[in-house]
C-alpha cells in the first residue's frame, strides 16, 4: 500500500527579499524541483530577518506535521535568526553541531591553502565561523557541496543557505535522500476551457458540483479582463477547468462541457496542460 505524500511547505527568509532589493528565486525553482518528481507545494511564506516573527512561524509549522525547506537566514552575521528562532520554536538551545564544526574547519583550512585567512580555529574569525554549526540540540546537517557549510534539519524541518547555487543541490539532495517513496505516486493532470461573455460567479455552481461528483478532482477558475497581453483573446473570459489525478479528470472535464453548453455559455476548448 503506497503512503500519501506529505505536504511541502518553503519558507524564504529575508529582509533583502521584502524591500525588493533582491528577487526571489527559490519558489520557482522549488517548484519545478517537486514536480519534476511528482510532487507539489501545498504553501509558501516570506518572512523578514525578524527573531520573534521566524519563531512564532516556526512554532506553527513544527506543529502542522507539513514537510517544511526554509531558504536563508543561517549565517552567522548579526541579522541571521534562523537557527536561534528554530531552537526557540522547539523549545530546545542551539549547540555547535560536532559533524558541522569539523565541515567548517575543513573549510577553513581550505580557505587557507588558497591563501584566504588561517585554518586556526581559535581565531575570532573563525570563531565566528563556527556559529554556523550550531543547531537545535538534536539536529542533523545537510551536506553543501559548493563549500561544505552545511544546513541543518530537525523535524521535518530542512533550513538552507539563501544562495541558490548552494540551496539549490542541497534541496535535492533532501528530496532525494529522504522522500524518494512518495515521488510519482499519483499522475496529476489539467484540463481547462475558456469561458467568454460570462460571470465568474455563475460558474461557481457547477465547480461545486464538479468537485461534490469527482472527489480528489479540483476545480478552478481564473478570469481575465481579456487585454490579450497574455496570448489569449482580446475578450472577457474566464479559465475553468479541472485538475488532480489523471484517471479522474477525463470524466470530470467532460461533465464540465455538459455544464458549461448547459448554461449556454460560448467557449473555447485549450490544449491540455503538460
Amino acid at each position: 500500500m503506497t503512503q500519501a505524500a506529505p505536504r511541502f511547505g518553503l519558507v524564504i527568509v529575508g529582509d533583502e527579499i521584502l524591500s525588493g532589493k533582491r528577487e526571489d528565486k527559490h519558489f520557482p525553482t522549488v517548484v519545478r524541483l517537486l514536480a519534476a518528481r511528482g510532487l507539489s507545494l501545498s504553501w509558501a511564506r516570506y518572512v523578514g530577518d525578524d527573531r520573534a516573527d521566524l519563531t512564532a512561524l516556526f512554532r506553527h509549522t513544527f506543529g502542522s506535521g507539513d514537510v517544511v525547506i526554509s531558504c536563508g537566514g543561517i549565517g552567522s552575521t548579526p541579522d541571521d535568526h534562523t537557527r536561534q528562532a528554530a531552537a526557540a520554536a522547539l523549545g530546545t538551545p542551539c549547540v555547535l553541531h560536532v559533524e558541522a564544526e569539523q565541515l567548517i574547519a575543513q573549510r577553513c583550512a581550505d580557505m587557507a591553502r588558497e591563501g584566504r585567512g588561517s585554518a586556526d580555529m581559535t581565531l575570532p574569525e573563525n570563531r565566528q565561523r563556527l556559529k554556523m554549526g550550531e543547531f537545535p540540540s538534536g539536529a542533523s546537517i545537510i551536506p553543501n557541496p559548493f563549500n561544505r557549510i552545511p544546513g541543518f534539519s530537525i523535524r521535518d524541518h530542512w533550513f538552507v543557505p539563501g544562495f541558490p547555487v548552494m540551496a539549490w543541490p542541497m534541496i535535492e539532495w533532501v528530496l532525494d535522500t529522504h522522500y524518494v517513496r512518495h515521488f510519482n505516486q499519483t499522475v496529476v493532470a489539467e484540463r481547462s476551457v475558456l469561458v467568454f461573455e460570462t460571470p465568474e460567479s455563475a460558474l461557481v455552481p457547477l465547480m461545486e458540483t464538479l468537485e461534490t461528483s469527482f472527489a480528489g478532482i479540483k476545480a478552478f477558475s481564473l478570469p481575465s479582463v481579456g487585454d490579450g497581453r497574455d496570448g489569449r483573446p482580446a475578450r472577457r473570459h474566464v479559465e475553468l477547468g479541472v485538475k488532480g489525478d489523471a484517471a479522474l479528470v477525463e470524466p470530470a472535464f467532460q461533465a464540465l462541457l455538459e455544464g458549461v453548453r448547459t448554461l449556454g455559455a460560448p467557449f473555447e476548448m485549450l490544449a491540455p496542460a503538460r
